[in-house]
């Protein structure tokens, strides 16, 4: 699709999204101890249940942010939600409490649902044929937010532990005066939904969710692919320590050559993929990638190898923003909202319980004299992949 006013909006909203995610990691610890949370393993103890708390309140408000934008329109809730992304960030540079802290983390976590909003918008505007090459400029741009934000928090901080967080405000505010220029609403009335009770239970809203005929099945492997990459971002530092010793600036530094290469993955390969390929055939070369990447993670130790399966690991984000695809193009119009909604919380449940489930075996291989493997978790994700490879080939009935 064109890269129209709207669609930069979007782009940007989650651009921004994202920025405001990283930007804060380089300062998480004296951010600990300007709030008080205590030493460095009990500030991260804290940070943790900060991210949980994230993740959990983007699952439970992600189908009724979505659901809301069923009912009265994308714009009004993408706006609301950036402002209140914007007075947000203004209070966590401003607290010198944890638990203040805390719960502007959840707030953020609630407007972060901007992402729902954002794809369904998306879903409006792209014809079914076009979706998954616009979901993956969905994830270019988090991609990019990503690297950034971890780069712009580490200088910001030069300046003043708070500084981070102003710049994320001052992005926020100028991406709400951006949509209030260029963003018209993308919802026809005629398309729209009552919001009732039921949308207030994010459980009802997966159960509805996994009840529409042929929906289940993608969104099955969208939570099971979300699950086993979050192997990435929690394992990757204590991963690079343990196997290569590696110091903080060069698993920063292979984490943004990650990030780029994701960018690149789906902002460039992915639409020339599924033109030449189709989606589905797409989809399959994605999930061998994953498997061969994460396999190949499992058991690296050399350096060479990490860069052989570095970009191999890349062209496995394909997969999440076609099944995404695949799940939009089973609902009708009306129903694109709470659809979003619903693939953003299986992500948020998968951002809350794969990291304790990860790291509880990353911890059993490197403590277990008896078998010494800490790429284990990786292996773990390859085997969860391999376990929905009969699944994703029963999505080739429903290609477009």
């Amino acid at each position: 699709m064109k890269l129209s006013g709207p669609f930069l909006f979007i782009l940007a909203t989650l651009m921004i999204d994202a920025i405001g995610i990283g930007i804060v990691f380089p300062i998480m610890p004296d951010l600990m101890v300007r709030v008080g949370a205590g030493s460095t393993a009990e500030g991260a103890l804290s940070s943790g249940v900060m991210m949980s708390a994230y993740a959990a309140a983007m699952f439970l408000f992600g189908p009724i942010i979505g659901s809301l934008s069923d009912a009265f329109g994308r714009r009004p809730v993408l706006i609301a939600a950036l402002v209140t992304l914007t007075i947000d960030y203004v209070i966590m540079a401003m607290t010198q409490t944890y638990w203040l802290l805390l719960v502007g983390r959840i707030v953020a976590g609630m407007a972060g649902a901007t992402y729902i909003t954002a794809t369904a918008y998306i879903s409006d505007l792209a014809k079914p044929d076009e979706r998954g090459a616009a979901f993956g400029m969905i994830g270019a741009a988090f991609g990019i937010g990503f690297v950034l934000g971890p780069a712009i928090g580490g200088l910001a901080s030069g300046l003043h532990i708070t500084a981070p967080f102003w710049i994320a405000a001052g992005l926020s505010a100028l991406n709400v005066a951006f949509g209030l220029f260029v963003l018209p609403e993308s919802l026809k009335p005629e398309n729209r939904r009552p919001f009732g009770r039921r949308d207030l239970n994010p459980f009802g809203a997966m159960i509805r969710s996994f009840a529409v005929p042929g929906l289940a099945i993608p969104l099955v492997c969208i939570f099971v692919f979300e699950f086993a990459n979050m192997v990435y971002p929690t394992l990757w530092a204590f991963w690079g320590r343990e196997v290569f010793g590696w110091d903080g600036f060069t698993i920063g530094l292979t984490l943004s050559a990650y990030g780029i290469l994701i960018a690149v993955v789906q902002a460039g390969i992915l639409p020339q993929l599924t033109k030449r390929l189709g989606d589905y055939r797409t989809l399959l070369f994605a999930t061998g990638t994953a498997i061969v990447g994460m396999v190949g993670f499992g058991f690296a130790n050399t350096v060479l190898l990490v860069a052989i399966f570095l970009p191999i690991a890349a062209l496995s984000d394909m997969a999440p923003p076609l099944l995404t695809a695949f799940a939009a193009n089973r609902v009708g119009e009306d129903q694109q909202g709470l659809v979003q909604g619903v693939i953003a919380s299986l992500s948020s449940v998968a951002a809350v319980a794969a990291p304790l489930a990860l790291t509880g075996v990353f911890e059993r291989f490197v403590n277990d004299a008896g078998m010494y493997l800490p790429g284990a978790p990786y292996l773990v994700g390859a085997l969860l992949i391999v376990a929905i490879v009969p699944l994703i080939w029963r999505l080739k009935s429903g290609e477009t």
